[in-house]
């Protein structure tokens, strides 16, 4: 009897051990508000595999909830239970946000374009960051549709804004695909000479948020190259080649095999946060890079018709590599810099960029 009553309470145990869980979503309620007269709100994405909840407030992804191999789903990027917490800004500034009107740094918050200097708004060690002191992630999107699995939304950044020229008017859309994408969508047009480079700041953590590090995911990034970066995290114009670096990803390995060995570039990022050089044409779609979590079993592959990618670790969270981003982009820098791509938009122009990250899973194999 006694023998029995130990195998009934171990295989409770065991079921209690493998129930799914099921997708939780945030409270619409706790995101209903105005901003400076502008109603915000939550909005929510389905495809049958994934669910994401977005709020029109610097049009941020809240949630992203996704299965692992057993079907159990868990929210894998970083973000906030309230409005109240993006709009004052409570810790990481850009969760689950767009970046722009320049994404990355610009140096010295300052930028010649047809022989006019601009100075910008500096709010990054002297230099300027994802567009200055509001950028695209501290606006109110209109939002000019929503269906069951895709929202647009629409703002114009104007002229002068952070120190930029010409009103940028910008419409963005997030779709879940039926190939269980979230895609990106951006294109952009301005009354006047510019510079445009809008990339998208979720930061993900594949064993679900609160589950432990991103050290053991598994990264591949399809880069031989990276623009090299002062002790500021300002491109100096050169590149170096990552092979045989702890840069080098093109051979899928963990995360956190390399992140404490030395290198100058690794001193001056302070880990993970450089500008990797994507092996294909700009302007084409390819594969940026893959990710794969072996105890989920979650894999996201990231693909773009950019030149660039962001790889940033998380080092500068107060809860150390909790999580990664992957941004798609223009170079950083590319306004001060000649022999970069140029980030140039003038009127009559269209910007173009698409980021799609695709979700998949597979069951680990035994070890």
């Amino acid at each position: 009897m006694k023998k029995f009553l130990v195998l009934a309470l171990s295989a409770l145990v065991l079921i209690g051990c493998t129930k799914k869980k099921e997708v939780s979503l945030m409270n619409a309620n706790d995101f209903n508000t105005e901003v400076n007269g502008k109603k915000v709100s939550l909005y929510t994405l389905k495809n049958g595999f994934l669910t994401m909840q977005v709020t029109n407030f610097g049009g941020r992804v809240v949630a992203l909830w996704m299965p692992d191999y057993r079907g159990s789903f868990e929210d894998i990027v970083l973000g906030y239970e309230n409005i109240d917490s993006y709009i004052n800004n409570k810790g990481e500034r850009y969760l689950g946000a767009p970046v722009g009107r320049y994404a990355n740094r610009i140096g010295n918050g300052e930028f010649t374009l047809d022989g006019k200097k601009y100075e910008l708004y500096k709010n990054d060690n002297g230099n300027t960051l994802h567009g200055g002191e509001f950028g695209v992630d501290r606006v109110v999107w209109n939002v000019e549709s929503v269906t069951d699995n895709a929202i647009v939304l629409r703002t114009v950044l104007p002229d002068g804004m952070d120190g930029f020229p010409g009103n940028l008017d910008i419409t963005m859309t997030y779709t879940l695909t039926q190939d269980n994408e979230f895609r990106v969508d951006y294109k952009a047009a301005t009354d006047a000479p510019t510079v445009c480079n809008l990339s998208h700041h979720s930061f993900f953590n594949l064993k679900g948020v609160g589950n432990g590090n991103i050290l053991d995911h598994e990264m591949m990034i399809n880069g031989k190259l990276i623009t090299v970066i002062d002790e500021k995290l300002i491109p100096t114009g050169n590149f170096v080649v990552v092979k045989d670096t702890p840069m080098d990803f093109m051979n899928s390995k963990t995360i956190g095999r390399d992140i404490t060995k030395y290198h100058p570039q690794m001193v001056n990022g302070g880990g993970y946060d450089f500008n990797w050089v994507l092996n294909k044409r700009i302007g084409e779609m390819g594969l940026a890079a893959s990710v794969y979590e072996p105890q989920s079993g979650r894999i996201m592959e990231v693909y773009t018709d950019q030149p660039g990618m962001q790889f940033y670790s998380g080092n500068f969270f107060d809860e150390k590599y909790k999580a990664f981003a992957l941004e798609t982009q223009q170079f950083p820098d590319a306004p001060n810099q000649p022999n970069f791509p140029s980030t140039v938009l003038r009127p009559g122009e269209e910007y173009h960029h698409t980021c799609i990250y695709k979700f998949s899973v597979e069951k680990p194999a035994k070890k």
